[in-house]
């Protein structure tokens, strides 16, 4: 069984242990919703902020014909999923559900939208929504998620175009909970999102880590499933844990060798939060799109190594390595020959896969 959301084959001993028919476990998988772990216990996913404003964006255009309770969207991996919303005459409000994280900090925000016809499609931000170098922070992915849902909510209607406006009511005062600050993002929150979800995460699975970090001998901290993924093949003799954004508790409970590896969103955003604050981009990922050997990037991987001493590796998407800072007398040499993804792959082992946040 594979999960839709970041082609983590699952394994079967974990299918076995699940509380559920095998059918409705499928189901609920293949729906992108609900994380499998490693107990057989399931998790939710959330929906992002993207995913959220593209549903809002839909209803609102819809609005202008008729009421509207519900909607559909297709998130930007291809899985459509179905949102509540509240629309009427134009106007459209959709609240950020955050599934099992319980410490997303825009958990419950009502992301709106205002729609009015118009020749051709045009998406504006409002008041809420932050901006950096003047320019609104909604990411490539979620502009073209935003895009799609308003294009399906004009087929739907008939309409030929609509001009919408996305706002975020409280984006101001909850942005101050986040790094967009030192990012260098003004006025409100970011519209993001790469797969549409949001990854679950609670405390009670950092306390298991914990358990299982202190036990290891040789072990790989990673961010999330796709790093746990190649993680497992890179380093088969390590056990490895997807600790998720708890990089230090994860560091600190570490008694045995430990690697850090996984996407660099997470890990270079811990070592050196407002890097991206003198850059055009919004996200990490963007960076990387856009200029993989962008010497930023550089700078804050190191500033990952002396943070944690730990040897780091960053992975692209697809697993190929987008860094490694491997043996300091050696860094640059590792960096050249890991970007092509020559570390040896080995046997797959799983120990303990649990999950943790986009």
């Amino acid at each position: 069984m594979i999960d839709p959301v970041d082609h983590f084959e699952i394994p079967v001993e974990w299918i076995d242990r699940a509380r559920i028919p095998l059918d409705e476990l499928k189901s609920r998988i293949l729906s992108g919703r609900y994380v499998l772990l490693s107990d057989g216990s399931l998790l939710r996913r959330g929906f992002t902020t993207g995913t959220t404003a593209a549903a809002a964006a839909k209803a609102a255009v819809i609005s202008l014909v008729r009421d509207i309770l519900e909607t559909s969207v297709l998130t930007p991996i291809g899985i459509r999923v179905f949102l509540p919303v509240y629309a009427k005459k134009g106007k459209a409000c959709a609240i950020k559900d955050s599934g099992d994280h319980a410490q997303d900090v825009t958990r419950g925000i009502e992301i709106r939208a205002q729609a009015k016809e118009n020749d051709t499609v045009l998406i504006m931000a409002g008041i809420g929504v932050g901006s950096k170098n003047g320019i609104p922070a909604i990411n490539p992915s979620p502009m073209e998620q935003i895009d799609k849902a308003i294009r399906e909510a004009l087929d739907e209607t008939g309409l030929r175009g609509a001009v919408v406006t996305i706002s975020i009511p409280q984006g101001k005062e909850i942005a101050r909970k986040t790094l967009n600050e030192k990012i260098g993002v003004k006025g409100g929150l970011s519209i993001l999102g790469t797969t549409g979800f949001v990854e679950p995460w609670n405390e009670h699975l950092g306390e298991m880590k914990e358990e299982l970090i202190e036990k290891a001998d040789k072990l790989v901290l990673t961010t999330g499933r796709i790093g746990m993924r190649f993680s497992s093949m890179f380093f088969p003799e390590y056990t490895v844990i997807l600790i998720g954004s708890d990089i230090s508790r994860g560091l600190a409970a570490a008694k045995g060798e430990v690697i850090i590896c996984g996407l660099p969103g997470l890990i270079l955003k811990w070592a050196k939060a407002d890097f991206l604050k003198n850059s055009p981009y919004l996200t990490i990922q963007e960076m990387i799109d856009a200029n993989p050997g962008n010497p930023i990037i550089d700078i804050a991987l190191d500033k990952a190594v002396k943070a944690s001493g730990k040897r780091v590796v960053l992975l692209n998407r697809n697993g190929t390595i987008l860094r490694d800072s491997g043996e300091k007398s050696n860094v640059g040499t590792a960096r050249i020959n890991t970007r092509q993804g020559l570390l040896s792959s080995g046997s797959v082992q799983q120990k303990g896969r649990h999950s943790s946040r986009k």
